[in-house]
């Protein structure tokens, strides 16, 4: 850490980038010269802190708090691995901030690496300590097993991620109705492939799709199985206050008994786990992709771009099909919590005015500055809201790719997002699919996660690794053809007790138990 001369300050930013705005008053003013702190902030959309963001001189405007770049591993896009490097280097920076953070955060923090934070929560950081008291299943769910908070999360905000979305102008071609079942479902799929809904007269239609290949995984929720139990793919669940995995249920087995089926039937993508994340652009564009299970917002959006080019283009959200059983279940939603976040590192001098500067982003005007950029610059201020700029909203670049580059939006820094960033953005498709999901009550609740203890850690660290490997391999050669679900599914589940599956379950339950209180 650093202490950074008021002269020094001054022309650092007068050499390097226009002069900070003056401010009306000094309410988040946290100290009386400018103080400088040190960061590590990594994410896979900037792989390092940039001092010249926008968003990060005003708050250093703000608050008199002001970062300086220290990242490590700047040349990879993986978080992972450059908070590897960070915590083999030994010289940690006054701050640490990263994607998926939470385990090193958990593990390291009681271990000294990172500050315990909920005295100096409690303490000096109200906007902080109001969100928690008012969330607590937020706070147990970002402690680690000692009891303490070691890191500030970025803390998503909505209720609503993917849905499933069909061609509406095909359903009208071929004259049948939106699918109400996977009955339904698999009936229309197979009018997609067959009956030439596009017009060409090739037999070139891929009835469903996914730019990632876990949403074909997440089909299996059609036959009563499970996928994961958050936002995160092959993630724990929880039943009944129970940890389990979803690849070790029949639900399961059921679902992947189906889709190897359809694959086999050409009615999914034959090139679902290799054609990547360009799949929804370029089967759409071509007017060859019949039904995904996507983003709202961002695949709604296709409505717009493509109803020049396709006549009569409509790729609306319908609800979930009906499992055999009855059930509607979307499976995915946003998380209230991720695993992203900063820290304060063992080496920081100044832990009170760092807490500050972290509470900055939880008080009304800090959250907006994180969700929405500076005021008169990429928002003006309407009716006491904050309305992004036209030239944000219609330049034909995405308003979210747009805030990561000056500085908005990051998940490496702990804050609160706020959704309506998100709503002005979202066209009237992606609005009336919001409200049918909304109408149905479609969500399921999500495993927020455990902070392990040391010997919780080794056993999980033992055996997961390997059955996940396993439980993956096999699901791929299931679709592929390559397996019979149904005739492996015994030798399946010995395989996976052989492996180590009931020891990882154990530890992830006595974790569980302790972190949410039910032990």
């Amino acid at each position: 850490m650093q202490h950074l001369k008021l002269a020094a300050l001054a022309l650092a930013t007068t050499a390097l980038t226009p002069a900070l705005p003056a401010l009306a008053d000094d309410h988040h003013k946290i100290t009386d010269k400018p103080l400088e702190l040190t960061v590590h902030m990594h994410g896979k959309r900037y792989q390092s802190y940039d001092e010249s963001w926008p968003v990060e001189r005003e708050a250093c405007a703000w608050t008199n708090v002001c970062l300086k770049n220290a990242t490590v591993g700047s040349n990879s896009n993986d978080s992972r691995e450059a908070m590897n490097l960070l915590l083999a280097s030994g010289d940690l920076p006054d701050i640490v901030g990263s994607e998926m953070f939470k385990d090193a955060a958990n593990q390291f923090g009681p271990e000294g690496a990172f500050v315990p934070l909920n005295d100096l929560i409690d303490e000096h950081a109200p906007n902080l300590r109001a969100f928690f008291e008012a969330r607590p299943e937020l706070k147990a769910a970002v402690s680690a097993a000692d009891g303490n908070m070691y890191y500030i999360p970025y803390l998503p905000d909505g209720k609503f991620g993917r849905g499933y979305f069909i061609r509406y102008d095909w359903l009208e071609a071929l004259g049948l109705e939106v699918p109400q079942t996977v009955a339904d479902y698999e009936a229309v799929l197979t009018a997609f492939r067959d009956q030439d809904p596009n017009g060409n007269g090739i037999k070139d239609e891929i009835p469903f799709f996914a730019r990632q290949w876990e949403e074909l995984i997440r089909l299996v929720t059609l036959w009563d199985g499970r996928s994961s139990g958050s936002d995160t793919p092959h993630d724990f669940l929880v039943e009944a206050g129970m940890i389990q995995h979803p690849y070790a249920q029949e639900g399961y087995r059921d679902g992947i008994k189906n889709l190897a089926r359809w694959y086999a039937e050409g009615l999914v993508d034959a090139e679902v786990f290799t054609r990547g994340s360009s799949a929804r652009e370029f089967l759409l564009s071509e007017n060859l992709g019949g039904s995904t299970h996507d983003w709202f917002a961002s695949t709604s959006g296709y409505n717009t771009t493509l109803s020049d080019s396709i006549a009569g283009f409509e790729f609306k959200a319908m609800a979930p099909p009906a499992s055999p059983s009855g059930r509607r279940l979307e499976e995915h939603r946003r998380i209230p919590v991720k695993p992203d976040g900063w820290a304060i590192s063992y080496a920081n001098k100044h832990p009170v005015e760092t807490i500050k500067y972290f509470d900055f982003w939880f008080s009304e005007e800090g959250r907006r500055l994180a969700n929405f950029g500076v005021e008169g610059q990429h928002h003006d201020m309407v009716d006491g809201k904050p309305i992004f700029k036209e030239e944000i909203l219609t330049n034909g670049r995405p308003v979210n790719s747009q805030m990561y580059e000056i500085g908005g939006q990051l998940p490496g820094r702990g804050y609160h997002q706020d959704y309506n960033y998100e709503i002005q953005w979202t066209n009237e498709y992606a609005l009336e699919g919001l409200a049918l999901y909304e109408a149905g009550d479609y969500l399921t609740d999500q495993f927020l996660g455990v902070a392990f203890n040391q010997k919780e850690q080794k056993v999980y660290d033992k055996y997961w690794s390997q059955i996940r490997t396993y439980m993956l391999e096999r699901q791929q050669a299931w679709i592929l053809g390559t397996g019979d679900v149904e005739a492996d599914w015994d030798d399946y589940l010995s395989q996976l007790d052989r492996m180590g599956l009931n020891e990882v379950l154990k530890v992830m339950q006595s974790a569980y138990d302790r972190q949410y209180g039910k032990g």
